[in-house]
């Protein structure tokens, strides 16, 4: 069986796609989204990096102040909106400092309320100052909403005071991609909260991810792909022993939790890990959202 990449994010054409794969019917049957009633969405960055003012700009109000001081939002602030393509909850958190800058009591809980506004969220949107690029603080905001296994949509913003020519954004893509390299699956995309430019984008590109995040595949259809992926690149061997993986299953989402189960775990390189898990990705797309895999052998404990 040869199963194609696709790249498309909305699960109707995530479902079309497959469908072209191995028929309608089955894709239908073997791939379901567990769709919530309002998505809640957390603004997560640095201070100064403009997270309230896109807040401001999607609510169509001043419902969050605005400065130029860096750290005036000092909470987490929740807001209700709905338009065509969903209802949404956004989380306009705290700046989150360094832990050297945290001085004083209310710093400290703006910290703790910008971690536990991640933990609530179904789509993190890490907003990333385009004047400065990806900072250090960027990489471990970013980080934490990684191993939260949140769906994440990297959201450059003041894209209006950046001089540009036809490679501009290309070139900022790859810098972002080098600088966050653990988090390639994450769309990029570059706005302007002070313009609007391309903020209309974010809403639909939050229930992509969100989607995506939520998705849960059946064994069969992964096993499928093992079968194929298998057949094209042959399981490591070490000191004359090669890997046998006997099958896939997802046992969870939020992120896709994939269990796989092999005669040897230290067998199972790294490097063949992530080939599998790009083999997924390139039939299910996955975009936007971390995957979470395990590796058991026989007589190992149950519980994962």
């Amino acid at each position: 069986m040869k199963l194609t990449p696709q790249d498309t994010s909305p699960p109707v054409a995530l479902l079309e796609h497959v469908g072209q794969q191995f028929g309608a019917t089955i894709a239908l049957r073997d791939i379901s989204l567990a769709i919530p009633a309002r998505r809640m969405v957390g603004l997560i960055g640095p201070d100064g990096v403009g997270k309230s003012s896109l807040l401001n700009k999607i609510l169509g109000e001043e419902r969050v102040i605005v400065s130029n001081v860096a750290g005036t939002t000092r909470d987490a602030i929740d807001s209700y909106f709905e338009n065509e393509s969903g209802k949404f909850l956004f989380i306009d958190t705290a700046g989150m400092r360094r832990k050297s800058k945290v001085d004083d009591a209310v710093e400290k809980y703006s910290n703790l309320r910008s971690i536990a506004a991640i933990e609530r969220a179904d789509v993190c949107l890490i907003l990333i100052d385009a004047n400065e690029g990806v900072t250090e603080q960027d990489t471990k905001v970013a980080g934490l909403a990684h191993e939260a296994g949140k769906a994440c949509i990297i959201v450059v913003n003041k894209w209006d005071t950046v001089e540009k020519d036809t490679n501009t954004m290309d070139e900022k893509t790859a810098e972002i991609r080098r600088d966050l390299s653990y988090m390639t699956y994450a769309p990029v995309v570059f706005i302007s909260a002070l313009t609007g430019q391309r903020v209309d984008k974010l809403f639909d590109m939050i229930v992509a991810v969100s989607n995506q995040n939520s998705m849960r595949i059946t064994t069969g259809m992964l096993n499928n792909i093992l079968e194929d992926a298998t057949a094209r690149v042959q399981q490591p061997t070490d000191k004359g022993r090669r890997l046998k993986i006997y099958y896939i299953t997802q046992v969870g989402v939020k992120p896709p939790h994939f269990v796989f189960f092999c005669n040897d775990s230290r067998l199972f390189h790294f490097s063949y890990q992530r080939y599998l898990e790009n083999q997924i990705r390139a039939v299910f797309g996955l975009t936007g959202t971390p995957i979470k895999i395990t590796i058991r052998q026989k007589g190992d404990k149950e519980d994962v």
